[in-house]
């Protein structure tokens, strides 16, 4: 009793002395309300019961007793006074609470827009009916068009012949569905003659819709009946299609639309949110008919397996046993179709099987693509937030070392640690929740900057980056779970206050336990920080690597113009030379062109063909892929910078009559030529009795046109119009290649004129520079590297606010020291080194927990790095110095600050 009458006392005396208004919790002051209440109905004054509840030792749990009495009601009022309290503790603190929720906005937000694409590219269904019943046959994305066995046994690909087989012996599936294994580019002319644009289309079976479960939202969709040769053409419009290039029209539903030159009637427009079976940038604009596929051979030959299949498994089948009944019914079709097959894979048949997939999520190819991508950006996202929540816990411990006075006096009134705590929470999540709903606009602006960053240079990408429930529910989650981490430690060290500590004005022993926490965090948020910019500079080193990679060719000053296939203006192969005759013509009179060819593609557009080859008096080589090939017109290598390493380039002399020649790369030389010379030899592609089909006449530096990491291809090039003797022409010219004076960009709109001079029928489906071409492969790595160093430019300034915030609290703290040293003769530049040591040690001690979980994290960035190491010293480095000047400047303001310190003011300090 002797010391609660002593602390009574004290605190008497600070009230009359300071003359302050100390603010009680509400809560606890309704505490000693009512338990003054209970006294005074035992006949004792209202001052009298006052002191003694303050002073009895079991207050607090009287006014427990009467507060529980009240139920669930006062439960919630309860926490209702803690919010408003709470409410009104942060208003009073602006400045630190405007920084708390800007940093968490910037934690949260960012996790929330790398979750809102995770969300609707990883967990998003497909927007039909019962996208759970939905099963793919096959586990891979291969594409395009394969014959004979696949991959490792698992058939992913399949022919028309195949698909009506398995179809027609599987009734475990409610239905079973065929379509393209890629979209194709439409010339579309509309119902008023207006000129043919470019459209994405896919070819599909009649039953496509029925097996999805899509209705229309205009007319009707496609059916059985409409894929067969005898029903009318019939497509199938996109909603989007309709609602952005045909106004919503409903007269287009019937219509009659020029689709590649021939009449199609339009039967219906597909619900609002359907994009068709696979998430992927520009999806289809137009659903065909199987049976009308233009290139008649890809659905008359068993051998071509270009169709992926899709079904509707009935709820009463397991798809295990399903699974082995396919694989039963696929090798059943090879056995009695080895014709389709190469006499060398015959004993490969009983090891081809297929994989049933759930497919709810469609053709996951998108998600395929950037599954490691998007795993690896939560990742970054989640350091960052961590490296906010530490540097919010310091501010919070500093702010509670500021107020540990009150706290003390809240102790010795009765309030128990566990109410602290509750109080010290409810702050930290209010803020977390005004970080969150800040949080949550930055995801929405965030997640549209993602989008134009992932898929640049796409029309259309069918993501919504409007905040979805679970999106909602994550921020919500998100913000109660970061409010509850960051604010444990620093309510826990609050309810740990010595009462007698407000007497005396000290608070050192508390102000000892915070400090050393406030370091702790301070080395967690330097060793995240270092792994954040240490991947930083590894990954924007690798994307440089790319970027500035010989690829075997030049981009500067080439422009590229994609055409849709000759065939859609109804060219046959006998009125193709004329047309490349004009184009050669007309094109090179173009002010500013320097030389202009034609090409069936070009390098690192996205296309690859690939075809065995039978090299003349040497036997088949099947060990390695087949090489790739295209078709080029005159200048073609002298047009996009490609150097002739020996022999001659195709030129003019390459006519269909003359004799057949090809150029080849210098891989493909290396692989089917080691140690001979290969000018003059002959090869031939489809059977060893095309052995002499060509002769090679040229050798050109190997250029990548496919993949942009690995090695280049085995490759061999042909003229525009030679074919072997009764065989058609396969190949024909997409795409145009020029070399101009200036930036290319600037003679798009005399290109536009030329090509429609020629023939106004040539669709163009786009113009860009040859380095944007270029530019588009890299999407996926420029999103990656952006973002990290993005991360690591916020976990950097987190970092250093966090260090600025520590130091000031040691220099507020040691005011009396620096004020004794100075007074006992130390001069300011010792003042100064003492708080620089204080700072680099702490760095110190961050860098070497941080540099070796930087090398483990370079690790596993490996498989994503391009000619740079996991473990490059100069980025440690330059991370590591960077990080040093950073905090150094940092903590140099507070230790200015305390070399400023007048010694008679100091002691005069408390």
């Amino acid at each position: 009793m002797s010391l609660l009458r002593s602390l009574s006392n004290g605190l008497r005396s600070l009230f009359r002395k300071e003359r302050v208004e100390l603010e009680l919790d509400e809560e606890l002051r309704g505490f000693l309300d009512m338990a003054t209440e209970e006294k005074m109905k035992h006949g004792m004054s209202r001052k009298d019961a006052l002191r003694a509840v303050r002073l009895e030792r079991g207050s607090v749990e009287i006014a427990k007793e009467v507060v529980h009495s009240g139920g669930w009601e006062s439960v919630v009022e309860g926490f209702w006074r803690d919010i408003r309290f709470g409410v009104r503790s942060l208003c009073k603190s602006p400045g630190f609470s405007a920084v708390v929720v800007l940093t968490l906005t910037l934690g949260i937000g960012a996790n929330t827009a790398i979750f809102t694409l995770v969300n609707a590219v990883m967990l998003e269904s497909l927007p039909v009916p019962n996208p759970a019943q939905l099963y793919r046959l096959g586990d891979n994305n291969n594409c395009c068009v394969m014959t004979g066995t696949q991959n490792d046994g698992s058939f992913v690909l399949y022919s028309y012949s195949l698909y009506e087989f398995l179809r027609d012996h599987t009734p475990e599936f409610e239905q079973l569905a065929a379509f393209e294994s890629y979209t194709a580019d439409l010339s579309v002319r509309g119902p008023r003659d207006s000129a043919a644009e470019p459209y994405k289309g896919e070819l599909v079976s009649g039953n496509y819709f029925q097996m999805l479960g899509v209705h229309a939202s205009a007319g009707r969709l496609l059916t059985p009946a409409d894929d067969s040769r005898s029903a009318p053409r019939m497509a199938v419009m996109s909603y989007r299609t309709w609602q952005q290039r045909f106004a919503r029209d409903p007269a287009v539903v019937g219509s009659r639309l020029s689709i590649d030159g021939t009449s199609y009637i339009i039967a219906g427009v597909a619900a609002p949110q359907f994009y068709g079976d696979t998430l992927r940038s520009d999806p289809p604009d137009f659903w065909l008919p199987l049976v009308w596929e233009p290139e008649q051979w890809r659905l008359q030959s068993a051998e071509v397996e270009w169709l992926y299949l899709v079904g509707r498994l009935k709820p009463e089948f397991a798809p295990e046993s399903v699974q082995a009944r396919l694989t039963v019914a696929l090798q059943q079709w090879l056995a009695s179709h080895r014709d389709v097959i190469p006499q060398r894979d015959w004993d490969e048949i009983p090891h081809q099987h297929i994989r049933l997939t759930p497919a709810a999520r469609g053709v996951e190819q998108l998600q395929t693509d950037y599954a490691l991508a998007l795993r690896l950006l939560a990742t970054l996202s989640a350091l960052l937030l961590l490296i906010a929540c530490a540097n919010i816990a310091n501010l919070l411990l500093a702010r509670g070392s500021a107020n540990q006075s009150q706290t003390a006096v809240r102790l010795a009134l009765g309030a128990t640690g566990g109410r602290l705590i509750r109080q010290s929470l409810t702050e930290s999540v209010l803020l977390a929740v005004a970080g969150g709903m800040m949080g949550l606009y930055l995801a929405y602006a965030g997640s549209q900057a993602l989008l134009l960053l992932a898929f640049r240079g796409a029309h259309y990408v069918p993501i919504s980056v409007r905040p979805s429930v679970p999106v909602l529910w994550f921020a919500v989650i998100l913000s109660l779970a970061t409010g509850i981490v960051f604010g444990i430690a620093p309510a826990w060290m609050a309810s740990r206050s010595n009462p007698a500590d407000a007497l005396r004005g000290a608070g050192r022993a508390k102000g000892e336990r915070s400090s050393t926490l406030q370091k702790s965090l301070i080395v967690v948020q330097v060793a995240l920080s270092i792994v954040l910019l240490d991947g930083a500079g590894l990954l924007t080193k690798s994307l440089r690597n790319l970027e500035g990679q010989h690829f075997g060719f030049v981009t500067d000053g080439r422009l590229i113009v994609s055409l849709i296939n000759p065939a859609a203006a109804r060219y046959t192969d006998e009125k193709l030379p004329a047309l490349y005759q004009r184009l050669g013509t007309a094109l090179p009179r173009i002010p500013g062109v320097l030389s202009v060819s034609l090409s069936t593609y070009s390098p690192l557009e996205g296309n690859n063909w690939n075809e065995r080859v039978y090299i003349e008096g040497k036997s088949p080589d099947y060990s390695e892929t087949a090489p790739s090939w295209l078709r080029v017109g005159p200048h073609y290598f002298e047009t996009i910078g490609t150097r002739l390493l020996q022999g001659r380039a195709i030129d003019e002399r390459d006519t269909p009559a003359a004799t057949h020649v090809a150029v080849i790369n210098d891989t493909f030389a290396r692989r089917f030529f080691p140690n001979e010379n290969p000018i003059g030899r002959h090869f031939g592609m489809g059977d060893v009795h095309h052995s002499d089909d060509y002769e090679i006449v040229g050798i050109v530096e190997d250029a990548k046109y496919q993949d942009t990491r690995g090695p280049a291809y085995a490759t061999f090039f042909l003229p525009l119009l030679q074919v072997p003797s009764g065989e058609p022409l396969r190949g024909w010219v997409s795409t145009i290649e020029f070399h101009v004076a200036g930036r290319p960009e600037n003679i798009e709109p005399a290109v536009r004129q030329s090509i429609a001079a020629v023939d106004p029928n040539l669709t163009i489906l786009k113009v860009q520079s040859f380095g944007e071409q270029v530019a588009l492969n890299f999407n996926q790595e420029r999103l990656i590297a952006r973002l990290t160093e993005l991360f690591g430019v916020l976990a950097l300034i987190l970092a250093c606010l966090g260090l600025y915030g520590l130091m000031a609290y040691v220099v507020a703290r040691r005011i009396n020291e620096f004020g004794i040293r100075m007074a006992l003769g130390a001069d300011r530049r010792s003042v100064l080194g003492l708080v620089l040591r204080a700072t680099l040690a702490h760095l110190g001690l961050g860098l070497a927990i941080g540099i070796p979980t930087a090398l483990a994290g370079g690790h596993l960035l490996a498989h994503q790095l391009y000619g740079v190491k996991s473990y490059d010293p100069t980025i440690f480095a330059a991370a590591a110095l960077v990080l040093a000047a950073s905090a150094t400047f940092a903590a140099s303001v507070p230790a200015r600050r305390a070399m400023r310190v007048d010694p008679m003011v100091a002691l005069r300090y408390e």
